[in-house]
C-alpha cells in the first residue's frame, strides 16, 4: 500500500473470529498528543511514565508498515477529517467534545470556523489555553494548559470501539480521560463505515465494557475479561443482547486482577495465535499468584435462557466448548521472565491470519517460546523494507521493536481495531 494515500472508501465490516485473514484494520498515528503529558499529568492520562515521541515514530512505523504489507489499514485521523467536511457532523463533534471536556460555547464556535485538517487535529491533540500559564508551581505542568484535553491514548484503537460481529460495540470507558474517544469512533462507524452499533451505556449507565477485554473467538463464542475496565454489567449487557439474538451461543469470562495496571484487559494474559494455538500467561492457567480465587466462568446462552457455571481457566474453557487449541506460554517456563515480560505485553500478540501474528520483539523468551512452537521468527524491519515476504511462510511471528510503545501500557492488539476478517 502507498502510505502516502489516504484510505477513505470505506469497506464492508464483519469480525468473526479473533484470527480469520485480516482484511482491513483501523489505525492511529501516534501525533503531538502524547507530547502534552507531563510527570504530573501522566498517571491521570492512564500512562507510568512520558514517551520519547522520536523513538515512538520510528518503532510505530514499523508496527504500521508491517500492517500496509497485508491488508488494507485506514487510520483515524483521515476518516475524521474527511467527515468534519459534513456541517452536522462537524457541529455534532465539536460541541459534543466542547461540553465533556467543560469549554464554552465561544471555543466551540471558534472551532467551527477551522478547516477539516486543522480542526481534526485539534480534537485529537488538544486545544491550548490562551491564557495559560495562569499560574505558578505545579499546574504549570497539569492539564490546566488545554482547555479541549489532548487524547492520549487514542492510538490504542481497539479500546474504544470493537467490531462485534457485524456490529461495532462503542465502549463505555471506565476513566474519565478516555471517554471523548468514543464520540470520534461512534461518528466514524455510523457516518463513514455506516455500520450499527451497540453500547452497554445506553442500557445501564454503569454497564462498562473495553475492547482489550472483548476477543471474538467463533461466531457463537465471546472471550470476555472481567476486572477495572469491564464489569458484571457490561458483560451482562451483552449476554442479554444476545440471547434476544441467538438461539445459542456462550460467553467465557475470565476474571481479571484489579492492579497492577499491566492486567487492565484479558488480552494483556490471553490472545489467540491461531485455530489450535494461544497465547497465555501461566498463573492465570494455574490460578496461582494474583490470579489466585480469579474465577472462569461459562456464561451459555440457549432458547434465550442464561446459565453460568464455573471452568477450571479459559483453556479448558474452550477445550470444553469442542475447541482444541494448546496454549504457548509467555516469557516461556521462568516465573521472573513470565512477570517481566508480561509487564511489557508479552502475551498481547495480533493475530493477521491463523498463525500469523506480530508483537514486540523485546520480550525475547515470549518470541523464543513461539519458536520452538513453530513460528518463523521475522522482523519488522525485513518486511518493511521487503527483504522478507509473509506470504513465503504458513506460520510466522513478525516483531517489531519497542522500547517507547510498551511504556504506554499496551501492544499490538492494543494498537488495532480489526475491521473485517475472513470467515474461518
Amino acid at each position: 500500500m502507498n502510505n502516502n494515500v489516504k484510505n477513505i472508501t470505506p469497506c464492508k465490516v464483519n469480525v468473526s473470529s479473533e484470527t480469520g485473514t485480516l482484511r482491513a484494520v483501523l489505525l492511529h498515528r501516534p501525533g503531538v498528543e502524547i507530547e502534552r503529558m507531563t510527570p504530573l499529568n501522566a498517571a491521570h492520562a492512564l500512562y507510568s511514565d512520558i514517551l520519547n515521541k522520536p523513538i515512538v515514530d520510528t518503532e510505530y512505523s514499523n508496527f504500521c508498515g508491517v500492517l500496509e504489507h497485508w491488508t488494507n489499514v485506514y487510520y483515524v485521523e483521515d476518516i475524521l477529517e474527511e467527515l468534519l467536511k459534513d456541517n452536522e457532523i462537524r457541529r455534532h463533534l465539536v460541541y459534543e467534545s466542547c461540553d465533556m471536556d467543560n469549554c464554552d460555547d465561544g471555543l466551540a464556535e471558534q472551532l467551527m470556523g477551522l478547516d477539516a485538517k486543522q480542526l481534526a487535529d485539534i480534537l485529537i491533540e488538544g486545544y491550548e489555553d490562551p491564557s495559560w500559564p495562569r499560574a505558578r508551581g505545579e499546574q504549570l505542568g497539569g492539564e490546566d494548559r488545554y482547555l479541549l484535553k489532548p487524547l492520549y491514548n487514542l492510538f490504542f484503537t481497539r479500546d474504544a470501539s470493537s467490531t462485534v460481529y457485524n456490529r461495532v460495540l462503542i465502549n463505555s470507558m471506565s476513566f474519565e480521560v478516555r471517554e471523548r474517544e468514543t464520540l470520534i469512533y461512534e461518528a466514524i462507524f455510523k457516518h463513514f463505515f455506516k455500520v450499527d452499533t451497540l453500547n452497554a451505556m445506553q442500557w445501564d449507565r454503569d454497564a462498562r465494557t473495553e475492547g482489550g477485554d472483548v476477543q471474538i473467538a467463533s461466531p457463537d463464542l465471546l472471550c470476555i475479561g472481567q476486572g477495572i475496565r469491564t464489569n458484571t454489567k457490561g458483560i451482562k449487557y451483552l449476554a442479554q443482547t444476545f440471547a434476544k439474538e441467538r438461539e445459542k451461543f456462550n460467553i467465557l469470562v475470565q476474571e481479571l486482577p484489579k492492579s497492577p495496571e499491566s492486567f487492565i484487559h484479558l488480552d494483556m494474559v490471553f490472545t489467540f495465535l491461531g485455530k489450535h494455538q494461544c497465547m497465555a500467561f501461566e498463573p492465570m492457567l494455574k490460578k496461582t499468584g494474583l490470579f489466585a480465587g480469579k474465577d472462569t466462568t461459562l456464561i451459555s446462552i440457549e432458547n434465550g435462557n442464561i446459565s453460568y457455571r464455573k471452568v477450571n481457566n479459559i483453556v479448558d474453557g474452550l477445550n470444553g466448548l469442542g475447541w482444541d487449541i494448546e496454549p504457548v506460554i509467555g516469557g516461556g517456563n521462568d516465573p521472573w521472565n513470565q512477570l517481566r515480560e508480561q509487564w511489557h505485553s508479552g502475551a498481547n500478540f495480533f493475530s493477521l491470519g491463523d498463525g500469523k501474528i506480530m508483537g514486540y520483539r523485546r520480550n525475547t523468551h515470549t518470541i523464543d517460546a513461539l519458536d520452538k512452537a513453530g513460528f518463523a521468527v521475522l522482523k519488522a524491519e525485513d518486511i518493511c523494507s521487503g527483504k522478507v515476504k509473509m506470504t513465503d511462510y504458513e506460520k510466522f511471528v513478525a516483531a517489531f521493536p519497542g522500547s517507547e510503545l510498551p511504556r504506554a501500557g499496551g501492544g499490538a492488539r492494543c494498537m488495532t481495531m480489526p475491521i473485517l476478517r475472513d470467515l474461518q
